[in-house]
Parts: C-alpha cells; structure tokens; sequence
C-alpha cells in the first residue's frame, strides 16, 4: 500500500511521522511522510528546539507529490497532531484531492486533542475544529477515551457507553472507529482495553496495564491499525495492533527507556504473536 502520512517529526524520540513512519514501512507498506513541525523531541518532555512549518509549506510539498503522479495510487492519507486550524484545512484538502484520484483511498484520522490526567494540551478552539470539521471527513478515526468523550459529549463509564458512543461517531461519517486507552467500570482490574467499532460490528481486547507514560504511543498505534485495516480488514487490525503495542511497550518499560523501543522490537510489528483474544461485544 502506499500511505501519504502528513504529520509532526522529531528528531529525538517517537512521535507523529517519526513513530509512525518506520512501522509501516516495516510492515511493506510506502510511505510519504509531509512534516507539520520538525522538533529536537517531543513537547512532553517540557522543553523542544526547532520550527513550525507554515501551513503554505506543508500544502507546497503536498503539492510537489502530487505532482509526481502519486495520489491515484494513494491508498490512505494518515494524520495526526494538529497544531492549527490552517494546518487542518492543508490536510483536509489533501485528503479530498487524493479521495478524487483514488475513490477507494481511506482517510485515518488520529483526533490528538488531550489524555486523561493531563486534560486538552492542544490550543483553545482545536478540539471543536476537530469534532465539527475533520472527524467527520474521516473513515477512520483512533481517539482515546478522554478525545471519545469530549467527541460525542458525554462521559464513557461503562463498555455499554463505549460501544454507543463510538457508533455515534460511525453515524457523524467514519466508517471504523478505533478507542484506545479504554477504563471503564467493566475493565478487569490491572487491564486496559481497545476497542474496535463499526455501524455493524464491535470488538474488544484486554490487556495488562503497564505502569508507565508512553510519548508517542497513539501515533505507533494509529498507524499499525490502519496498515493491518489496509490488507486485512478491522477485526485482524485490531488483533494484531494489540499485540504489537503491548510487545512494544513490555520491552520498553522493562528496559527503563523513555522512549519506545521500535527498532530494537521490530520484529513485533513484523509479525506480532497474536496472544490476545478478540471478544465481539455487539
């Protein structure tokens, strides 16, 4: 598959293109990655060097791809973190003009807006821009509980909530929604669970919570959904996106490091042993 990935870069670290990028690549998929910001590290880390890049820069080097022929044989267009309004609209156009040489390409949408405990760390006025203009132009979208939440307006207490409050996204316009990050009162004690939900289906997976902070996991999670989705469809998406995170991240908690072990784990995005069990919860 070929994959136009429009998002942030650091250079130290996983986060955005840079979690993104060597996943599906590592998986046999094309990837053209267009940078929105090139910084020293992630912002979570409370201190970052380097540029935004202007919306008009980022639409310019979109412009160049597709000059070279490319977006009819785009499968998906994949976006992330979105710093501005601006930077939404370059991406949506993108979007649409690849959809008009590709009707069978796919829009992944990861709505990056906030997290449990740390509440919204993007900018005022970019979560509503996301819920009213860029979620709706998605046919997949991968937002944690906390952005699910603020999504559809109502809090997510039970696997009951869960399921009803993704398919009100399905209704809105995606086709595929994807909630990571999911704790609710039906979680068993000491798990965390993802859930994949489509207008006829609904699985979910359990596993082991780790006990750590991870920076750039949803942009690794996002991106392996979709390369699986790509080739296999949702539910073997889901499947083999759960294993391959949770070996990610048992290998990187245990080893101490702040940042994930993607090229020391690879072979677990190669090819993840599927331990987990897929439970249909429609």
């Amino acid at each position: 598959m070929k994959i136009l990935s429009i998002q942030s870069h650091v250079a130290y670290g996983h986060a955005g293109n840079s979690a993104a990028v060597f996943p599906l690549q590592r998986l046999g998929h094309e990837v053209y990655p267009v940078l929105t910001v090139t910084f020293s590290n992630h912002t979570g880390y409370g201190s970052t060097r380097g540029p935004l890049i202007a919306p008009a820069d980022v639409a310019a080097v979109i412009d160049g791809v597709e000059e070279r022929g490319a977006f009819p044989t785009v499968d998906a267009v994949l976006s992330g973190y979105q710093g501005a309004e601006s930077v939404g609209e370059v991406v949506l156009d993108a979007v649409a003009r690849v959809k008009e040489a590709n009707r069978a390409a796919v829009y992944c949408c990861d709505p990056v807006m906030g997290d449990v405990g740390r509440g919204f760390f993007v900018r005022e006025g970019i979560p509503e821009y996301m819920r009213d203009h860029v979620v709706p132009r998605a046919d997949i979208v991968t937002p944690n509980q906390f952005e699910l939440e603020f999504l559809v307006g109502r809090e997510v207490r039970s696997q009951a909530d869960l399921v009803a409050a993704a398919r009100e996204l399905v209704g809105r316009g995606p086709r595929v929604v994807l909630v990571t990050s999911a704790l609710t009162s039906d979680t068993p004690e000491g798990s965390i669970q993802m859930a994949c939900v489509t207008g006829d289906d609904a699985w979910l997976v359990t596993t082991p919570l780790l006990p750590m902070t991870v920076r750039g996991g949803g942009d690794v999670t996002a991106a392996v959904f979709l390369a699986h989705f790509l080739t296999d469809g949702p539910e073997a998406a889901l499947r083999r996106t759960a294993a391959t995170m949770y070996a990610v991240l048992e290998r990187t908690h245990a080893s101490g490091s702040d940042e994930m072990l993607l090229v020391a784990e690879q072979d677990a995005i190669a090819s993840p042993d599927e331990v987990f069990e897929i439970v249909s919860i429609s």
